[in-house]
Formats: C-alpha cells, structure tokens, sequence
C-alpha cells in the first residue's frame, strides 16, 4: 500500500494497524533546536484517547506515545522523529463475521476490490485507530508554529447545531463532545445515548479556526492554501465534505455580499470587514483567521443489521459487533486539529524556502 505520507516540506508517514502491536508516525521535514518531550505531545492524545465517556467507544487505549529518534537533550536535531504508541486492548475476534462478509459503509469491500486481501480486525489502516499517528505528529507541527492558535469544536450532531449566540470557547473542554454551546451540549446526551442504546450512529459537523496565521502563507496554484487543507481533512477516517468560509453557502449569495471589503488602517495596514472567504484569497493567507467546516458521516460499524454480501459474492446481511464510537465525528476534533497544524507547518517552510 502506498501513499502513507503527507506535506511537502514538513512530511510525516504513519504505520501500524487498528489490531496490530503498535501504530505510530516518522516526521520528518521538522527543524532543529525545538524544545520537544513526550509531555509536550501527550495532551493532544489525551483529548483524542478513547474511553474517555460513555460517547465514545469503551476500548481502552491509553495512547502513550514515545519518542524513539530525532530528539537530543530535549530538543529537536533535524533529523526523523519515530513517534510510537502501543496498541493493549484490541478485540480480534469481535471481527469473526467481518471476515466474512463486508460492512456497508466501510473499506471493506473497496480494499478487497483493490488488493484482493485486507486485514478485517478493526479494517486494519481504514480504522480511525490510525489517527492517533496523526494527533502525535500535529503535536510536533505546532512547536513550528507558535504564532498560530489553532481551535476546533463539534459544530453539530445528527443535524442539531448549536446556536453561536452562546458561543463560549471555555466550553469546549467542559463537556465530552467539545462543545462550546452548553445548551446543545445538554441536548447532544440524549441524542447521542438514544443512537447508541438503539445500536446506531450520528454524523456530526466540527469546525476548526486558525488565528494568527500570516498573511502569504500558500501558493496561487498546487500548493494552494485551502486545497492542503482540504486535502489533509478529507483524508480522515469518515470525512465526507469539507469548507473554506462560507463555503457551499456562497454559491447563493450576490458579488458584493460574498465580497470580503477592506479598508486601510492608517499605517500601511488592512482592515477587512468581512471574511466570507475564510482567511485565504487565491490559495494564499490574508491574515484573517483560517475557517473551515469537516462533515463526519455516521460511524459505519453499527449493531442494526444491514444488508450485505459475502466475499463469496452471496447475499447476507451483517451486525458489527465489538465496540464503536455512536458518532465518530466527536474524536474527530483533535484529529482536524492536528492535520490543521501539519498542514500550516508545512506552509510556513514552504514559504520561508521561497521568499526568505
């Protein structure tokens, strides 16, 4: 299988599988003299780690990482970072039937198409398991850009949005869904436990915002600014849509309502007055805080049974036993964060090779 890697400058490959002894991620691309310990990487898992609720799928991982190169003396030396982490409480056999017959929804049955063999515990590499990897080496992305304050949050659950009249940043580690609208919070319990309980899933909606970033950072064609992001959000497990801005919405509105006005400061600066293109013009940063949406499909592996086939190509149908996020999108928020991170550190050294 190729294609494990991501970025151009900073660039990190993951390994492991869901079921397997170990996952992890090599980073490579990242400059030296950074002060860098596992304790700098571990709270970043730590909000990713599963378990953490009833919300969340009860495999207890404890998601320890260990740093095995590219550190000396506490600092970085330049050279490739081996990110490890140990997999203690996987449950093969939960996956019996998986051998047997695809889940509809998962990579099942496209990795079979495609390499005639696929690893049916947990789904191997297609598993979110993977994006542990991801959460680690973000944490290595951000000591590159300490200018740059990145915040997600779950924007919406099943269809249910919070209301941004309550928005309140404080929130998002009050609770378990990381959302900063304690009122939708209240209502997500019940939403949530009613899918579980009925042994179904909900997709959900998180939204990221990047401040501080410069103005520059990008490139006005393939190395665009938003296309990098788009592209390292919808390589996450369960990912379906993706937006810069306003997004779909601006197809519906007028030139001078989408326009993003601006107006001069008085000291050689611009102050914008809108940011419906969130914070990217071209493919290049204007210095306005970088906005984006992630849309998470519903967690595949459900208890309900769905129609299927067997591998040997008769009908069936399937339950996914074993224990699974009720609505995966909710541990998705460290994991846009991190590929948020990786993405504008790369951004930046390219920017830095290019124009000093």
């Amino acid at each position: 299988m190729s294609f494990n890697s991501f970025g151009r400058v900073f660039r990190f490959t993951t390994w492991g599988e869901s079921h397997g002894p170990a996952l992890g991620a090599v980073v490579d691309g990242c400059p030296p003299g950074l002060n860098l310990s596992e304790a700098d990487l571990q709270p970043f898992l730590d909000r990713r780690r599963p378990g953490q609720s009833r919300f969340t799928t009860q495999r207890q991982e404890p998601d320890q990482v260990r740093i095995l190169s590219g550190v000396f003396e506490g600092r970085t030396t330049g050279t490739p970072i081996a990110l490890h982490i140990d997999n203690v409480d996987q449950r093969s056999k939960d996956y019996s039937e998986v051998a047997k017959a695809y889940r509809p929804g998962h990579a099942d049955y496209a990795y079979d198409q495609k390499y005639g063999f696929r690893d049916y515990r947990g789904g191997g590499r297609s598993s979110a398991r993977e994006t542990a990897a991801r959460v680690a080496a973000g944490g290595v992305a951000r000591l590159v850009i300490p200018e740059v304050t990145i915040t997600a949050w779950v924007e919406a659950i099943g269809g249910d949005t919070i209301d941004y009249a309550n928005f309140d940043a404080t929130e998002i580690g009050n609770n378990p869904f990381f959302c900063p609208d304690p009122a939708a919070a209240a209502r997500w319990e019940a939403l949530v436990d009613a899918a579980r309980k009925d042994g179904s899933s909900l997709g959900a909606v998180v939204a990221c915002e990047a401040t501080g970033v410069p103005a520059g950072w990008g490139a006005p064609l393939y190395a665009k600014l938003d296309s990098e992001l788009a592209s390292a959000c919808m390589s996450i497990n369960a990912v379906k849509g993706f937006e810069i801005g306003d997004g779909f919405a601006a197809a519906g509105l007028r030139g001078e309502e989408n326009a993003d006005a601006m107006r001069p400061t008085g000291d050689g600066g611009v102050d914008f007055l809108a940011n419906h293109a969130g914070g990217i013009a071209g493919g290049i940063a204007t210095g306005q805080p970088v906005r984006m949406r992630v849309a998470f499909k519903p967690t595949s592996s459900i208890l309900i049974p769905v129609e299927t086939v067997t591998r040997d190509g008769e009908a069936s149908e399937i339950r996914t036993k074993g224990r699974h996020d009720p609505c995966v999108g909710i541990r998705g928020v460290p994991v846009v964060e991190a590929m948020v991170a990786l993405v504008l550190a790369d951004q930046k050294l390219l920017h830095r090779a290019q124009v000093g």
